[in-house]
């Protein structure tokens, strides 16, 4: 526990930015909007640019909104300590993961297995990141290890409300990613499996009862229609199956065989089936959740990330069960121990590059930097090589403000028409990427002749790696021009 806690400490301080749009984009900028008034994305319904439900579900969004507005209460108003607490808060709440994994091995197995999945769950080289990032499917994993955990205990308290609480803790886990029903679904399947009737129908009481208040009722309030989220997501996840990554039914099973480093990534993964009898619990609704997910075209590496820290709670006790009970492997002892020894150096370098990555850096950076200026009511921003332009996020800027886009879709031409409808010349331009700089300033300068050079915000190593390796990632440096041009109220 001392040591996840230190790693994921390291990870508050030095892990900023987001790793994906949606934790920044769907929680973050979402929350603030609503605080200050505005309607970031337009999800609700008085906003006049809304035309219904977008898919969303509003709990843990909401759950951000009144924690900034507790933040502001403190007058904690900075955008990056704002952000070094809600890291700080994510971290705390991923402990209950590396607590309850410990104990839920040591009930399956031994001392020995509870340990090694401990120290997994704490130090796997990807987990410190995570766990402070606004990622829905990761806020999700504490509820669903803690119904675990419930139900493991629940012959034990003999009371029907203990079993309905953990049907209502899953539930909560829904309304924080909806996919999770398919893990809930599991366990109630396997309450089944078991005969155990009572327990699955309470069970399944308490996480309809979650979802009635959590998702059903807040609909309601704000749609006049319960559920109106969640069938709009089902909705169009279903038109859009092919509208984003796709990939064969494999994939997943091949991202899992990386990123938990072979050849330890197979003895998990062969582990988790060595005693599937007495780890159902944990073993079909990982399965389930898999098997859907292997099954759905669109497979964003993220969506499969829930089930990880399940696959290492099983996993690890029974690849040690092989160990104690199998020939062939105590013949192979030294082999599997350079395995380990292996997976530890691997390990520990992605562990510390990783925990230590500010993570988009250049537009947090850019839009921070803009901070110092009050009043701001427009920006372009040109990637006029490209067909699009990242996001900006306005969180950091502590500003809700105009933002033009100039690309090949739209070019620098139309931009005098862009600004027409709302009447706002831009204060700044950001010029993303160096690709062409000269003749994109001198394209600038004839609708801007006063552009003055401010800075550059740099993206950091790791940005500039994943960039190297993958140019679609948008991680570039972002030059930025201020329009001394324009006129002052």
């Amino acid at each position: 526990m001392w040591l996840a806690v230190i790693l994921r400490l390291v990870a508050v301080i030095f892990a900023r930015g987001w790793g994906m749009l949606d934790d920044h984009f769907l929680v973050i900028e979402i929350a603030q909007s609503w605080i200050d008034d505005g309607n970031f994305n337009h999800w609700l319904p008085w906003d006049a640019e809304n035309e219904g439900p977008t898919g969303h579900s509003f709990f843990y969004a909401g759950l951000h909104y009144y924690f900034f507005r507790f933040l502001e209460w403190l007058h904690l108003t900075d955008p990056q300590a704002k952000m070094l607490v809600v890291r700080a808060v994510h971290s705390a709440w991923s402990l209950v993961v590396v607590y309850l994994g410990y104990r839920i091995a040591h009930r399956l197995a031994d001392t020995k297995a509870a340990r090694l999945t401990g120290l997994l769950l704490a130090a796997f080289w990807f987990m410190p990141w995570l766990c402070v990032r606004n990622l829905v499917e990761i806020f999700a994993i504490p509820f669903l290890m803690i119904s675990i955990w419930m139900l493991m205990n629940k012959d034990r308290k003999q009371s029907w409300l203990w079993i309905m609480a953990a049907g209502f803790i899953a539930g909560i886990a829904f309304s924080v990613r909806f996919q999770t029903i398919l893990f809930a679904g599991g366990l109630g399947l396997v309450l089944l499996l078991r005969r155990e009737i009572w327990q699955a129908l309470l069970f399944g009481v308490g996480y309809l009862v979650a979802m009635a208040l959590l998702q059903g009722v807040v609909d309601y309030i704000i749609w006049q229609q319960p559920f109106a989220e969640l069938t709009e997501y089902v909705r169009y996840n279903i038109e859009n199956r092919y509208g984003y990554l796709t990939g064969d039914w494999y994939n997943y099973l091949v991202l899992l065989f990386g990123l938990l480093i072979p050849p330890v990534s197979v003895f998990l993964l062969i582990g988790m089936f060595r005693h599937s009898r007495k780890y159902l619990l944990i073993l079909l609704p990982t399965m389930v959740f898999l098997a859907f997910h292997s099954y759905f075209p669109n497979k964003q590496e993220r969506f499969i990330l829930t089930i990880v820290p399940f696959i290492i709670t099983i996993g690890v006790p029974g690849w040690l069960a092989m160990m104690q009970e199998n020939g062939w492997l105590q013949r192979h002892r030294k082999w599997i121990s350079g395995s380990w020894i292996f997976f530890w150096i691997i390990n520990t370098i992605l562990l510390f590059a990783v925990s230590t990555t500010y993570s988009k850096r250049a537009p947090v950076e850019a839009m921070s930097y803009l901070k110092k200026y009050s009043g701001i009511e427009a920006i372009v921003v040109d990637n006029s090589t490209r067909a699009n332009v990242p996001l900006m996020p306005q969180f950091y800027l502590d500003q809700w403000i105009e933002i033009y886009e100039v690309t090949t879709v739209h070019p620098v031409e139309l931009l005098p028409r862009s600004m027409s409808f709302v009447d706002a010349e831009p204060d700044f331009v950001l010029f993303v990427r160096d690709e062409e700089l000269p003749q994109r300033l001198e394209a600038m300068h004839q609708l801007f002749p006063d552009l003055q050079y401010e800075t550059t915000a740099e993206p950091g190593f790791v940005d500039k790696v994943m960039f190297w390796l993958n140019p679609h990632n948008k991680n570039d440096r972002i030059i930025i021009y201020r329009n001394l041009g324009k006129s002052k109220p």
